[in-house]
């Protein structure tokens, strides 16, 4: 039997979930952020995790923004072929997103045209990935996505015969050369396979993932834990003043591509990974 949805709870739904993505940290994020604290040995290190734990703590207490980029908004609807919704779907989300906004006091950072740089002054438009799925829900997720990180993230069109070793070296190489720009710890999303654009998408769902949740494919978790432990190496530390914690973890997603074709996408997202997910 179809279930009809009114529009309308997912316009309040798409508005609860920015608003607890800018302002309520992730658990499983925060967690890695005081474990890090427990493991650094930099004085310096312990002082920046130190002000970027309390930063959210204040900010989930306050419903404050945890930074003041509140990032672009990208919104993922896995929709049930089973499920009609009644009203204009994207109208709903679009709505949502501006109420977030607005009512939360995040800052409006979209501009309507890439080249002429004119603030919509509502955040919007979102960037809307629609997914039809077997079932009767809709599943919602959101991400607040800033640019400090988002301008470090990178893709390559590797070739077929280019090994992990070279995969992996374009992976650290990203980190290294974004430095303290994307306000390290980060969590690095990874999207390997599929065409340009889709290898972009996965690495962006792939920070949807909780932290210390490894790949169910071997090789995968494999090549998760070693480019964890090369970042890690570099460094750069919180905030980039040094010391044990680049990165906080490194999550893997993989599609099937083309015999020419290897597209390995780099997601980078800041200390302050930003996600949030309902199913109505």
């Amino acid at each position: 039997m179809t279930r009809i949805v009114d529009s309308k709870l997912i316009q309040d739904a798409v508005k609860d979930l920015l608003t607890k993505a800018n302002t309520c940290l992730r658990p499983d994020i925060l967690f890695g952020l005081k474990l890090a604290r427990k493991k650094e040995t930099s004085e310096k290190a312990k002082y920046c995790l130190d002000v970027v734990i309390k930063n959210a703590s204040i900010a989930k207490k306050k419903m404050l923004a945890i930074c003041q980029d509140t990032g672009m908004a990208i919104v993922y609807l896995k929709v049930g072929q089973s499920l009609a919704i009644k009203g204009d779907l994207k109208s709903s989300v679009a709505k949502g997103v501006a109420l977030a906004y607005k009512e939360g006091y995040f800052r409006s950072s979209v501009v309507s045209d890439p080249l002429i740089r004119k603030n919509t002054n509502t955040n919007l438009p979102p960037i809307i990935y629609t997914d039809i799925v077997p079932g009767n829900k809709i599943n919602i997720k959101v991400v607040a996505k800033g640019f400090g990180c988002e301008n470090v993230s990178k893709i390559r069109m590797f070739k077929p015969t280019d090994s992990v070793s070279n995969i992996e070296e374009f992976i650290v190489d990203t980190v290294r050369e974004a430095g303290s720009r994307p306000c390290p710890p980060v969590y690095i999303g990874i999207g390997i396979g599929g065409t340009l654009d889709k290898a972009v998408s996965l690495s962006k769902e792939a920070i949807f993932r909780p932290l210390g949740k490894s790949n169910k494919y071997k090789h995968i978790a494999k090549l998760e834990k070693s480019v964890l432990k090369k970042v890690n190496r570099l460094k750069i530390g919180p905030v980039g003043v040094r010391g044990n914690t680049t990165a906080l973890g490194v999550s893997v997603l993989t599609y099937p591509t083309h015999i020419a074709g290897l597209p390995v996408a780099v997601n980078i997202s800041c200390h302050a990974t930003r996600t949030a997910e309902l199913t109505i």
